[in-house]
């Protein structure tokens, strides 16, 4: 797993001093993290207030969350460019001060389109933010056991993250509304801003005369909107319309890898697939994540149109998972990884991610939360804090250290390309079926509940299919 790195850190990463700090760099790394990932599922609870409020269709409600995955995810790889460019110090700031802007302009939302169009500056902060991160971990930490260490920490915070999100997001919206839910970045924004500037190793880039692909950008970030859109709005349009879409869309994807294959300076270097670590691990990322998006999004709402649970009760109900998590990872993953190897380690934590959203297909009208979701939610929890930690330490062993930062970044990308594409199939599913069953006579609660059982069945195939594709691809050869 130590191929990626065989020289040690780069100069920069690590300056002298004891100002400079790695496991001090580590923990301003993964103060921005919290606040991106925080970000990324705080609305989650408060998702049905901002439909009251501001009178969000069922489907129109995911580009509330799809806005800002799909900046965020498709921005990643330009973001990651321009790093190596201008400096990765530079562009990690840079992102906090645009996410933190944001998330004012958020609070100050009255609109739909205002809130969206903010969270989708939200997303390009988070991605100018995140692109670097992994890059600037793994130059930190050479050595494989202190990077497994460094990786399990960094892997804990962007975990536990999301589920405290969830929390977080239950208890600003009772207290105080929605609005404020985008109000907590700004103190953690603006620390995280400080204690960068002072804390992490300044870093130069190669300069911008280098240049970077803007026009492969544009064209992997159209692609992923334009998935997303189809998707979301497939059930609201003819079938003809949904076609030509879709074409349109496969073509966007091939010209971007034409793009890249002719480029002088590509976005993305093919011959990055040509590693079956790199390929196998964000391939089984994207099913992983779109699994664990459903479990947090459609969850939450069982828990709230079902139970008839409040956004703080739906909050507190999520707390056991980002607990789980963060004991797991750092307690056990780096040393169980290290004793077992990352594949073994891969290998049960999805089985366990199956095992969770196998019980949740379940989940009845007249359930409750301790017998139908708080058994699913600690094998989920469990699961994913063995996963995570593994599959970032296969993947970023398959690439040569001189694309760590593009890995990193493809890493990231393929992360919020799974959370986006599964948040709009699971929610579309769910929103079709509930219409299905609401039509043939079905009452409300009884159809809802099916519109939730039908989305949890399909991420377990999903789990499924992507321990099959670990199972098949991530062995490691031994030396």
């Amino acid at each position: 797993m130590s191929a990626m790195i065989e020289n040690g850190p780069s100069p920069a990463a690590v300056a002298p001093g004891a100002r400079y700090s790695r496991w001090t760099s580590l923990a301003v790394l993964c103060a921005g993290t919290l606040m991106t990932v925080l970000d990324g599922n705080i609305v989650t609870v408060a998702m049905p207030a901002v439909q009251s409020d501001l009178g969000f269709s069922g489907p129109g409600l995911a580009w509330v969350v799809n806005a800002y995955l799909i900046a965020f995810g498709g921005l990643l790889l330009l973001a990651g460019r321009l790093g190596d460019l201008v400096g990765r110090k530079q562009m990690f700031t840079a992102g906090l001060a645009v996410f933190t802007l944001a998330s004012v302009l958020c609070w100050t939302a009255t609109g739909q389109g205002m809130l969206i169009a903010a969270r989708a500056v939200q997303g390009a902060g988070g991605a100018m933010a995140s692109a670097v991160v992994l890059g600037m971990l793994v130059a930190l930490f050479p050595e494989p056991r202190e990077r497994a260490r460094a990786i399990a920490a960094f892997s804990a915070v962007g975990a536990a993250g999301g589920a405290l999100g969830t929390f977080l997001g239950g208890a600003l919206t009772e207290a105080l509304g929605w609005h404020w839910i985008f109000l907590i970045n700004l103190p953690i924004g603006v620390a995280a801003w400080l204690a960068a500037v002072r804390v992490l190793a300044p870093e130069p880039g190669a300069g911008l005369g280098r240049g970077a692909d803007y026009p492969g950008a544009a064209l992997i970030t159209g692609a992923l909107m334009l998935t997303v859109y189809v998707i979301v709005g497939a059930g609201d349009r003819p079938t003809t319309v949904t076609l030509l879409l879709a074409a349109l869309t496969v073509a966007l994807f091939a010209a971007f890898t034409v793009r890249q294959a002719r480029a002088a300076r590509p976005l993305l270097r093919l011959r990055l697939f040509r590693s079956r670590l790199l390929t196998g691990a964000n391939a089984v990322q994207v099913l992983m994540i779109a699994t664990m998006y459903g479990f947090q999004f459609i969850g939450a709402l069982y828990l709230q149109r079902v139970l008839g649970y409040g956004a703080l009760a739906t909050g507190t109900a999520f707390l056991p998972a980002p607990l789980a998590i963060g004991v797991l990872m750092l307690g056990l993953s780096a040393r169980t990884v290290a004793r077992f190897g990352g594949y073994r380690v891969l290998l049960t934590g999805l089985v366990l991610i199956t095992a969770g959203m196998a019980l949740l297909g379940r989940v009845p009208a007249d359930g409750s939360y301790a017998t139908d979701v708080l058994p699913a939610m600690l094998l989920l929890s469990a699961g994913f804090a063995a996963a995570m930690p593994a599959l970032t330490g296969l993947a970023m062993s398959g690439a040569r250290a001189e694309d760590a930062g593009l890995a990193s970044g493809l890493f990231n990308t393929t992360q919020v390309v799974g959370g986006s594409l599964g948040l709009a199939v699971l929610t579309t599913l769910a929103a079709g079926r509930t219409g299905g069953l609401l039509a043939d006579g079905t009452p409300l609660l009884p159809a809802t509940a099916g519109g939730y059982r039908l989305a949890f069945t399909v991420a377990t195939g999903t789990a499924a299919a992507a321990l099959a594709l670990a199972a098949l691809l991530l062995r490691e050869r031994r030396a």
